[in-house]
């Protein structure tokens, strides 16, 4: 019998009383946590050292925090808007304040980016996994509880955003308590996802809450760049997965434009330059793409809109293992037509990320597939630095990457593009993204396959070292080209080899003046952030990215007083120097914008 709870704190207790006093909990990633009774069983471990508790799971989410005055001023009314009344997760709270008691472990296999960099517990107790590896290192961890996030439509259940490692465990013959707790706002999701009541324990039927929903954060020339180049290597009737963030929503809005205003994308394409690749996509797609992805992200949507997700496999256009996006994008599954939500299935990340469990029918599935991900860093050489730095510290992880790496050599016609931008601004600084060589790599120089910058496309697999070496010095920004030559002093390209002068402009000045004509959208999908909202961001990464002499000209730039910014941010009544300081800032970033 499935007992149906209304608080955590029984859920918690039931749970005890059929484990004992330890507990090896698995929450889902990212979204699928039931956060209620995670914090149910922190507490009762954090109060009783008797109990130990270990947390394993990967994607801890957390509401964003600014780390300056004016970033807290920024983001302290968007947190409150978007995030509501979301619970926040106590053993993160814990590990963030370096309180965690020592009864209790967390131990992930994902960070949410840069979130965890600096924190020495959290880096100490990582686990470098592939996606595809969790469940199996969970249950030989011995876990005994998992508590889902899931949806509820009269006796059935949904696990809604995170079928990825729940199945997986099923299947591996794990044996837990599972504990599911009723969201309101998780969309149903039909399907492998779906189960009956019978298959949980407990239902926690409590307090209901906002879902944790990320907005949309703007586009910019860089990124659309990457996009359009990334575009032209997608081919009709093939088969696709793109990853989170920015450059994903650019793939998907140059796949757009080459769909429904193809002569804007050819004249995007030609304007942006850069190497050809051999084997290209230009037209638009007549019978379209089927998607695969270990994430589920709102572009697919928008490429179904657009009549280019539209190359069913078995009745589906895409396979997914879990979700997380805007709450627009929650919305829209949520009061989706039950025929067209039935072709957007979600299922275990080993389905979607591996070929193996039933090899030929994935092949032939997966024609044409290109895996689209991106990276940190890449060496002239075309390893790739997607997880950690050369000190050992993770960023985030590795995640489902080299699983779709070593899909594409698998698949005959499968082909891995990874994207990076050419530079980072650090420490005031701008640096290449294109290195020499680097202490730490995510994908070895033998998977390589295709390297996409702002400035063009990078044709590895199969190449000679030389030839890999030129053709990465072909997209690396040009500020640093000469530097990077230095291949030559390791013997890596011929000593007499120049860099072809087409490729001899790569400047953030020419993407910008190639793009220009286009007047891409910042937000081609909408933005849950207000107008004042979208410039302030801009004006804050202006100030983010800022020199000292900047700054001082920006203090110095005269003009009218924005007031309407200056209001948002709470600096329109100034009673202190620093206000005087920080307002005068911004408006200046303001104007500069």
């Amino acid at each position: 019998m499935t007992a149906v709870h209304t608080d955590a704190e029984s859920v918690a207790d039931a749970i005890l009383a059929a484990v004992g006093k330890t507990v090896v909990l698995g929450l889902p990633l990212g979204l699928g946590k039931a956060n209620h009774i995670a914090n149910a069983l922190f507490s009762r471990a954090a109060a009783d050292p008797t109990i130990g508790l270990t947390i394993f799971t990967a994607l801890t989410l957390e509401k964003p925090r600014g780390g300056s005055d004016l970033e807290r001023r920024f983001m302290d009314p968007v947190v409150e808007r978007l995030f509501g009344d979301w619970p926040e997760l106590a053993y993160a709270k814990a590990l963030r304040g370096g309180g965690l008691p020592s009864n209790i472990e967390v131990n992930e296999f994902f960070f949410l980016a840069g979130r965890w960099m600096n924190n020495p517990v959290a880096q100490q107790s990582y686990i470098s996994a592939n996606y595809t590896h969790a469940a199996r290192y969970l249950a030989e961890r011995g876990v005994n509880v998992v508590a889902q996030l899931v949806a509820r439509r009269g006796e059935r259940y949904s696990l809604g955003s995170n079928p990825d490692t729940v199945l997986d465990l099923r299947t591996l013959g794990a044996k837990f308590v599972f504990a599911g707790e009723i969201s309101d706002e998780m969309p149903f999701m039909p399907g492998d996802a779906e189960l009956p009541e019978t298959a949980f324990d407990h239902v926690l039927d409590g307090p209901r809450f906002t879902l944790f929903a990320p907005p949309r954060m703007p586009i910019d020339s860089c990124e659309y760049a990457i996009g359009l180049q990334a575009a032209r290597l997608v081919l009709d009737g093939g088969t696709l997965q793109i990853g989170i963030g920015e450059e994903g929503d650019a793939v998907a809005k140059a796949l757009i434009l080459r769909q429904h205003e193809n002569a804007r994308f050819r004249d995007a394409v030609a304007r942006l330059g850069g190497p050809v690749p051999a084997q290209e996509g230009l037209a638009p797609f007549a019978q379209g793409l089927y998607g695969i992805s270990e994430m589920f992200v709102d572009g697919f949507l928008q490429l179904m809109d657009a009549g280019i997700l539209k190359r069913e496999v078995d009745g589906a256009l895409l396979h997914a293992a879990f979700f997380l996006g805007p709450r627009s994008f929650y919305a829209r599954l949520r009061e989706m037509e039950p025929e067209t939500l039935a072709k957007l299935r979600m299922t275990a990340v080993s389905f979607t990320n591996e070929l193996y469990g039933d090899q030929d029918a994935k092949t032939r599935a997966r024609v044409k597939a290109r895996f689209v991900n991106s990276a940190l860093m890449a060496t002239l050489l075309g390893a790739l630095v997607s997880d950690g730095l050369e000190d050992g510290r993770v960023i985030s992880g590795v995640g489902g990457q080299h699983n779709f790496v070593t899909q594409a050599f698998a698949l005959p016609d499968a082909r891995s593009i990874v994207s990076i931008k050419a530079t980072r601004r650090a420490s005031g600084k701008v640096q290449s993204n294109i290195r020499f060589n680097y202490g730490h790599v995510t994908i070895p120089r033998h998977e390589r396959d295709i390297i996409v910058s702002e400035y063009g496309i990078a044709d590895l697999r199969g190449k000679p070292d030389a030839a890999v070496v030129a053709a990465m010095l072909a997209i690396a920004d040009s500020r640093f080209q000469d530097e990077l030559l230095r291949a030559k002093d390791a013997g890596k390209i011929a000593e007499a080899y120049e860099i072809p002068r087409e490729f001899r402009d790569n400047t953030p000045d020419r993407i910008a003046r190639a793009l220009a004509p286009l007047d891409l959208p910042p937000y081609p999908f909408g933005t849950d952030f207000t107008a004042v909202e979208q410039r302030l961001l801009v004006a804050l990464e202006t100030l983010k990215n800022a020199t000292p002499l900047t700054l001082a000209r920006l203090l110095l730039k005269g003009g009218p007083r924005d007031a309407e910014a200056l209001h948002r941010m709470g600096l329109d009544r100034l009673t202190n120097l620093s206000e005087r300081l920080a307002a005068r800032l911004l408006n200046g970033a303001l104007r500069s914008g």
